[in-house]
């Protein structure tokens, strides 16, 4: 993980931030001029990219959760909250359910964006699962990716691998708890999104046992990187009264 910007005021919480597939701790980094003074900013990075891009990527979510739980454990103790975007949506609220149990009271809010609930299917055909040259077709069309990189064929094969796999895991996912977490959810949504839209992200009323809330905001799917104002927004705001 790493630290993108210390919290200067207290009392101070942590956000874990946790990108779309494939993505890096870039898109968080330009939230640091619009996050409150009394949050650290924090991303984690996963096997694939950076540093960690020749380490083994997850194909499972058990031993995903489980590690990055492990490493976050010693930061979960105090206060502090989660948010993803996409895949990462799923992983904060697995890591939620984890944090929740074992640091009753620390974790202040869940955030969800761009990301469909447990209960929604995933949309097919799987992109996963779709030829080489298909897949690049589909992740171009998605629009997250830099269009540049596209022209850059020995950078596209180191890191299209890590994409498909996080991609499968977000696709793969679904309701894999008993009940929902005892977190206060804020779920942010674009109606311009045609990956993961309004339809696909209510059901998330149903995976709290607090409050939750459906936040509209604009741009499409990559609204995180696009409309970083907006969504930082909406952060301090929940952040600053979350006992729902």
């Amino acid at each position: 993980m790493t630290t993108l910007r210390a919290a200067v005021a207290e009392p101070a919480s942590t956000l874990f931030c946790f990108p779309y597939a494939g993505g890096s701790p870039e898109t968080f980094r330009g939230w640091c001029d619009g996050i409150a003074d009394d949050v650290e900013l924090v991303c984690v990075i996963l096997p694939g990219r950076g540093r960690r891009l020749k380490e083994p990527r997850y194909e499972q979510w058990q031993p995903l959760v489980d590690d990055v739980f492990e490493a976050l454990s010693p930061r979960l103790a105090r206060r502090h909250a989660f948010y993803g975007h996409s895949f990462g949506g799923r992983l904060a609220y697995e890591l939620s359910h984890r944090a929740a149990a074992a640091y009753p009271g620390m974790t202040r809010r869940l955030f969800v964006s761009g990301c469909r609930s447990p209960d929604s299917p995933q949309a097919r055909p799987f992109m996963h699962e779709m030829t080489e040259n298909d897949f690049r077709g589909a992740v171009a069309g998605m629009g997250g990716t830099p269009a540049e990189l596209f022209g850059n064929e020995r950078l596209l094969r180191l890191l299209l691998p890590t994409v498909r796999s996080e991609i499968r895991l977000a696709e793969i996912w679904d309701d894999r708890h008993a009940d929902g977490v005892d977190v206060p959810i804020t779920a942010l949504y674009s109606l311009d999104d045609s990956i993961d839209s309004w339809q696909s992200m209510r059901g998330w009323k149903s995976f709290t046992r607090r409050h939750c809330e459906l936040v509209e905001v604009p741009g499409g799917h990559f609204f995180v990187d696009s409309h970083p104002a907006h969504v930082t927004r909406v952060v301090n705001t929940r952040l600053g009264n979350s006992n729902g």
